[in-house]
């Protein structure tokens, strides 16, 4: 009984300090629903659909407010004023990256994405020179995605024009150009390795974007000691590292100072060149994790964004008839489509951004902090807090978007049938921290989609009015139904 009691009053004791402590942010903070000693609003979230849980308290407590994921305090920012007005125009402010805890516990705040202050600041600088290198936004990166891009229609007529799931298909070109960036070469489309490598890159993403893994984000202290899906997510990340470091040691041997091949030779050259330096951030270890960071991020994102439009298309004839009509008028049959067709082909341009609104790959953005004590909006927020970035408010946005749920190319184009920019296109993100591929995937996106409709016709096997283009699954990111499609040669 003693024993009990003495319990009871430490408990009590806990309980009144977390309100005390709560009643105190709420002074600083913005508003939000009241959170539970603990487990914060957990009860009030959603976290199979946290995208659909924020739209909701944004409708009760405004445009900037906050909620806990557990004990941790989150501000969001919800709409295009507010995301803008934080990454946009308070950019530095803004510009740290938040916890991810599943992913800091790999990556250990090393590498490109998911790292901070200098060692982030150098990295992104670094990476950002290599990729110019290695031809990113110039016709050397473009006249290897068209190679790319001819290989995967031979690989498409193999199907015989039978019923077949995409995603591996669709992943090809994305990793393959990865592939030629990291390593100077690619691979077979049958090569076992490489279909590991994307059988990997599939099933993180879809882990990643579980209940469970939003669960571990919330309570890490809890989760990381369970069985779960989060040792199947550690487990292929440490299979890919290991694919890395082979490659590392392969190009160590063959290294040459004056002569860079392709991302690991200029790492490996930098290290050599700072070798002196304790401080250096270009280390064995740094380069595992950014050639992992540049590797996911480049193949994943690109390759979802392919399967998730494919569907659409298969969804939509309509659209891809006009589609199609395009590449015919302005390409033809006799050559391959290049990036100079895009300013005269309008409707196929705007198809591609808005098969990216509508998906909204990554619904709250990967989560932010701020990086000094600021003011935002009459509100005060601590350094160190975590910011969600709400994308879906931006590319749903019902007065920039009308009828924002529904597929329609018509959101980029403009009365006469021009193509029309719009502020609110932020699938990349935006400031300080806007992916630094995006050149890249608007170039595969393009690309892929116009070999793809120039050579085949698209078949669903099911009635395209029975075809639900409902995530799979929406968390960290949007997963895409599964399905199968014919493509049949034209």
């Amino acid at each position: 009984m003693d024993l009990f009691i003495v319990l009871a009053i430490c408990l009590s004791c806990l309980i009144l300090l977390f309100l005390w402590n709560r009643s105190y942010a709420q002074g600083k903070l913005p508003p939000g629903p009241t959170p539970l000693p603990i487990i914060g609003n957990v009860l009030q979230i959603n976290i199979k659909n946290i995208k659909e849980s924020i739209s909701k308290l944004a409708k009760v407590y405004g445009p900037v407010f906050t909620v806990y994921f557990g004990r941790k305090p989150t501000v969001v920012l919800y709409g295009y004023e507010a995301v803008k007005e934080a990454l946009i125009d308070r950019a530095e402010d803004f510009s740290g990256r938040g916890s991810l805890p599943v992913i800091d516990n790999i990556l250990q705040g090393s590498g490109i994405v998911f790292s901070n202050g200098e060692i982030w600041k150098q990295t992104r600088r670094f990476s950002l020179m290599v990729l110019r290198n290695m031809g990113m936004g110039k016709k050397t990166i473009e006249d290897r995605i068209q190679e790319e891009a001819l290989c995967l229609v031979e690989a498409l007529r193999k199907t015989n024009a039978s019923p077949c799931d995409p995603a591996f298909l669709l992943s090809y070109v994305p990793c393959n150009v990865m592939c030629s960036i990291i390593f100077q070469n690619r691979f077979e489309y049958s090569d076992k390795q490489f279909l590991t490598l994307i059988n990997y890159f599939h099933e993180n993403f879809r882990i990643v974007s579980t209940f469970w893994i939003q669960l571990y984000n919330s309570f890490p202290f809890l989760i990381h000691y369970l069985p779960g899906s989060h040792n199947e997510l550690f487990k292929n990340i440490a299979e890919q590292k290991k694919f890395i470091l082979e490659k590392v040691k392969e190009h160590q041997e063959s290294l040459d100072l004056n002569n860079p091949r392709d991302f690991i030779d200029y790492f490996l050259i930098k290290m050599e060149k700072e070798k002196h330096n304790k401080q250096s951030v270009f280390t064995m270890d740094h380069l595992i994790t950014t050639i992992w960071d540049v590797f996911s991020a480049g193949t994943e994102t690109t390759s979802s964004t392919l399967k998730y439009g494919v569907l659409l298309l298969l969804k939509h004839p309509e659209v891809t008839a006009k589609v199609r009509e395009e590449i015919d008028r302005v390409v033809g049959r006799d050559r391959s489509p290049c990036m100079q067709d895009r300013s005269h082909m309008p409707y196929t341009d705007a198809v591609v951004h808005e098969i990216q609104r509508y998906i909204d790959l990554v619904p709250n953005n990967l989560p932010h902090v701020v990086s000094r004590d600021i003011k935002f909006r009459d509100y005060f927020i601590p350094k160190g807090t975590t910011i969600f970035t709400s994308l879906t408010s931006v590319l749903h946005d019902d007065k920039e978007f009308p009828n924002p749920d529904q597929f329609d190319p018509g959101h980029f184009l403009d009365e006469s049938g021009n193509f029309k920019k719009s502020d609110y296109f932020m699938p990349f993100s935006a400031g300080k921290r806007v992916c630094a591929g995006e050149g890249l995937a608007r170039m595969e996106l393009f690309l892929l989609l116009t070999h793809i409709l120039q050579h085949f016709t698209l078949k669903s096997v099911v009635d395209p009015k029975d075809i639900d283009t409902t995530p799979l699954l929406s968390g960290l990111g949007s997963v895409s139904p599964s399905y199968e499609v014919c493509f049949i040669p034209v």
